[in-house]
């Protein structure tokens, strides 16, 4: 089941999907889903109603809405084709630290005003780069976000950069799941070290595993490194995150 709602934003109207069970009646835990680079897409649809089939209100925004509405890769395109790239990178870099914040705003004000949501504590996930956005959320609403994940994500801790999320990870609360592709061109061993040692130092409660065989982008199911396996994987850890936290 899903539905679409315009959200009021710092930045313009975020267009978003709104995804529960089939069954579903009453309010239901939220969780908060940001896409992979290529945006809103069949493959992000398929995904999230099936954590929202575990007894989740799932809310899925367009990352790009201050560009374009809906879908914007094509069909039968993707970030890999040299017609497609350069618009997702020119999105994409709107979408800094400081808007991504105004963004989190009013993703919770949808989520009080909205029937689908229980009040209370949420789950964050995200994918290649929103794995960052999904830490920044919980550090800037430690109150409210108790579940944070990210699979197959790029970029956690680059050394030289100062906006990187490693360096917010203290004020989180909630718990934090890693699921990163082994041989991850995005994600080298150094970064997730990085990360791992920042998560530890800050005493968060907190798993990283890796996905052995993975390569980035394992989930998404129009991509050429699409992992069945890895997929299955990372919803069953997903499930298990969102079941003990919510």
């Amino acid at each position: 089941m899903s539905r679409t709602i315009n959200i009021p934003a710092a930045d313009g109207i975020i267009d978003a999907h709104i995804v529960t069970p089939d069954n579903a009646t009453g309010a239901l835990p939220a969780v908060v889903l940001f896409t992979d680079i290529g945006g809103l897409r069949p493959c992000y649809h398929e995904k999230t109603q099936r954590i929202a089939d575990h007894g989740y209100a799932v809310l899925m925004p367009n990352l790009y809405y201050r560009d374009a509405a809906g879908t914007v890769v094509p069909e039968g395109k993707s970030f890999r084709d040299p017609d497609v790239r350069p618009t997702l990178v020119e999105y994409g870099a709107r979408l800094t630290p400081e808007a991504q914040s105004r963004d989190f705003a009013a993703l919770l004000s949808c989520l009080d005003s909205e029937a689908e949501f229980r009040h209370g504590k949420l789950g964050v996930v995200g994918y290649c780069m929103t794995g960052a956005f999904a830490l920044r959320m919980a550090a800037q609403h430690p109150g409210r976000v108790a579940a944070t994940a990210g699979f197959h994500s790029a970029r956690l801790a680059e050394a030289d950069d100062p906006d990187s999320p490693v360096h917010v990870v203290d004020t989180i609360k909630a718990r934090v799941y890693f699921g990163h592709a082994d041989q991850d061109a995005l994600l080298p061993p150094e970064q997730i070290a990085r990360m791992d040692e920042a998560l530890a130092r800050a005493g968060m409660h907190f798993t990283t595993e890796l996905y052995k065989g993975a390569a980035h982008g394992f989930t998404a199911k129009d991509a050429p490194s699409y992992d069945a396996a890895a997929d299955a994987l990372h919803h069953k850890r997903l499930a298990m995150l969102l079941e003990e936290t919510l």
